[in-house]
């Protein structure tokens, strides 16, 4: 296949995003258009806004061709990325933050590895150390404990398993995704798990992340899901499971 002729399609998933929507998609698809040699399209993913953004989306729909709204009735960041990325037909799925925390200039790097097929999957992560970070000390104290329990519980090889900013090759999301029980913060997590169980390459990129200070995510009730969730893995694997089925797990890794 020409490389050239291969197809990202970024998801964003949105709720109540009205004040900053159309300015950092917009940001995105100036990036996009300029600087991305592979075809593209991006699919703003609403869980359910009360506020504009329906309004909003659907207008930079009409507008751009490489745009795509999807409205859902559901909240949960993870059952947004599960249902446009198994609807999706393009060779590299990908997600970012509404905000852009994560500085764009990253994403080649983390999508070009897929598309060589040198990697399943792809991650940015906060905690190498040619990362640049900004963000308040509770913040970088919860990720880094987090992380290590994650490391502590699976001998985890990634580094950073909440960083919104993600990619995997469709045909790998096709087979894995279904195996992912999560619907809200932990999607991250438990997809990145479930690679690894099913012995995936995952390709990690050092991103700069600048903190939004506006973000939707509730610190103690996010934890607290977390933590269920790696009980919940590990008692799975315990038990035998998060394994692909043989001819899945040949299809993936070809």
């Amino acid at each position: 296949m020409n490389a050239n002729r291969q197809t990202v399609e970024v998801a964003i998933p949105v709720y109540n995003e009205a004040a900053t929507l159309r300015t950092n998609v917009e940001a995105l698809l100036a990036y996009l258009r300029e600087e991305f040699p592979f075809r593209f399209g991006i699919v703003i993913a609403d869980n359910g806004s009360t506020d504009e953004t329906a309004t909003i989306a659907a207008m930079l729909e009409d507008e751009n061709p490489e745009v795509t709204y999807r409205r859902l009735e559901r909240k949960g960041r993870g059952y947004a990325l599960r249902t446009v990325w198994l609807e999706s037909d393009a060779d590299v799925v990908a997600y970012m933050d509404v905000d852009l925390s994560t500085n764009l200039e990253s994403f080649l790097p983390l999508v070009a590895p897929l598309l060589s097929r040198h990697s399943e999957l792809a991650i940015g992560t906060r905690l190498a150390h040619q990362a640049h970070v900004r963000r308040r000390l509770k913040r970088e104290v919860l990720s880094r404990g987090y992380n290590l329990i994650v490391h502590a519980a699976f001998q985890a090889g990634f580094t950073d398993a909440q960083c919104g900013f993600k990619a995997i090759r469709g045909e790998v999301a096709q087979r894995l995704l279904p195996l992912v029980a999560d619907d809200a913060w932990f999607f991250d997590t438990e997809l990145l798990l479930l690679a690894e169980r099913n012995h995936l390459r995952i390709h990690e990129v050092p991103v700069d992340w600048i903190e939004d200070l506006d973000s939707r995510v509730e610190l103690l009730p996010t934890i607290g899901a977390d933590l269920a969730g790696l009980w919940r893995v590990r008692r799975s694997y315990w038990q035998g499971g998060g394994r692909l089925h043989a001819l899945d797990a040949a299809a993936v890794t070809r």
